[in-house]
């Protein structure tokens, strides 16, 4: 061995420290030999120098070796133990190398060869024990870290479960007060808007020029609160799955007219013009003609808000896998690319500060999207800023719904048996029409 090793000898005979000191020597052992005659000053010898390996005879003068061991592995001085042992102690040996001991040579044995060979296994040993020892001691403080961090996740997400549920508990809360809130105030409002309608009617009375204008206003913002309040209601049913699709058959086209009509006079208060254009050969669907008007009444309702001038157009056409598409087009503002998927969710708008120039509750393409999906249709939009924006609603011809009448579920007709017997009952419906005229 090229380093100098430091080496204890404890042996009470000093022809046995002799032996092995003139064994160690000739083997070529560059050490520094120390020894000791009494187990008794071993521990204090050992606690304040650290040694490369210890040559230990078994019978000490005061007590046996394995004793001994025992109670320096229990004092936690680590260092490689050789124990030197008479003949006939082979099993003797074998104890003390459980107890602790490194290794063991028969004193008959000892020679420069064979003391010099233990001397390096012990000490090969020793380190790969220590080796283990640590990779031991970093795994148990690394399962303990994790045990630690498991624990710490457990409770993070024990914390993340509750704050879900208060999260999920105030949610429907919400939900509930302004399902109520909107319920409660529609009623009045109602009642407001009935009053301003009679109020106008020439047979209660001669209104002034200026009487009847203000009257006309408190009907018009009537009209509007309870257009924001049906809002928040249909979202807070849609939000807690309350709202159910009531589908018949009925003409697309008539209800597509209808919604535009509706909005003409909006529309030209700001000289927009107001185009439809119906490509059907078919007209007749089955769905729930309200939604599908509230639908189209929301996307015009959001045209003329945000076009100033030119146009907004309404197109209806077949389209493959017997679906049809309603185009709602305009010249407005626009939408930049990156505002596409926020413009959907609920409260949001593009401009959210008070001061914004377009008003309203953010929930009308919000109340859009939950109907399309409801209805198992699809929503797209193209939009460029400063040109214009186009919404395109594909719907299926036939919806089908767990809420359908159990007399004409349409989840068990075929889309040309709904439509021919949808003509045959338009078709019914007008001659009885006829006849009671």
């Amino acid at each position: 061995m090229e380093q100098t090793l430091k080496i204890l000898v404890v042996d009470a005979k000093e022809e046995d420290r002799m032996a092995v000191r003139s064994a160690l020597t000739k083997a070529g052992v560059q050490m520094e030999l120390s020894e000791v005659s009494d187990g008794n000053d071993v521990f204090s010898v050992l606690s304040a120098t650290v040694y490369d390996c210890v040559f230990l005879d078994y019978r000490l003068l005061n007590q046996d070796g394995l004793t001994f061991i025992q109670q320096l592995r229990s004092s936690e001085i680590k260092v490689p133990l050789v124990v030197l042992t008479g003949e006939g102690d082979e099993e003797i040996a074998v104890q003390l190398l459980k107890a602790g001991a490194t290794d063991y040579l028969l004193r008959c044995r000892i020679s420069p060869e064979t003391l010099g060979q233990v001397l390096r296994s012990a000490i090969r040993v020793y380190r790969a024990e220590m080796q283990v020892a640590l990779a031991n001691q970093q795994l148990r403080e690394s399962h303990e870290q994790l045990i630690r961090k498991n624990q710490e996740l457990e409770r993070q997400q024990q914390h993340i479960q509750m704050q879900n549920f208060n999260i999920l508990e105030a949610s429907q809360l919400k939900s509930d007060f302004l399902a109520t809130i909107s319920h409660e105030l529609r009623t009045p409002m109602n009642a407001i808007i009935g009053f301003s309608q009679i109020l106008l009617r020439p047979k209660f009375g001669q209104l002034t020029h200026q009487q009847a204008d203000m009257i006309e206003r408190i009907l018009n913002n009537g009209k509007h609160l309870l257009m924001l309040l049906n809002e928040v209601l249909d979202f807070s049913k849609l939000e807690t799955r309350r709202l159910d699709l009531k589908a018949e058959i009925f003409d697309l086209s008539k209800v597509i007219n209808l919604a535009v009509s509706e909005m003409h006079s909006l529309a030209g208060v700001k000289n927009i013009s107001l185009l439809v254009q119906t490509d059907l050969q078919n007209p007749l669907v089955f769905n729930d003609p309200v939604r599908v008007k509230q639908i189209l009444m929301n996307l015009l309702s959001n045209a003329i808000k945000f076009t100033e001038s030119g146009e907004i157009w309404v197109e209806i056409k077949e389209v493959a896998e017997n679906r049809v598409l309603i185009l709602v087009g305009d010249t407005g503002i626009g939408i930049a690319p990156k505002n596409f998927k926020r413009i959907f969710e609920a409260f949001r708008q593009v401009d959210q500060t008070i001061t914004r120039k377009y008003p309203g509750t953010g929930l009308g393409l919000a109340i859009i999207d939950s109907l399309v999906r409801m209805m198992g249709g699809k929503i797209f939009l193209e939009s460029k800023l400063g040109i214009g924006s186009m919404f395109k609603i594909e719907l299926p011809r036939q919806i089908t719904l767990s809420t359908v009448a159990a007399d004409a579920p349409a989840s068990q007709l075929d889309g040309d048996e709904v439509f021919c017997s949808a003509k045959n009952q338009h078709h019914s419906s007008s001659q009885a029409s006829k006849a009671s005229i």
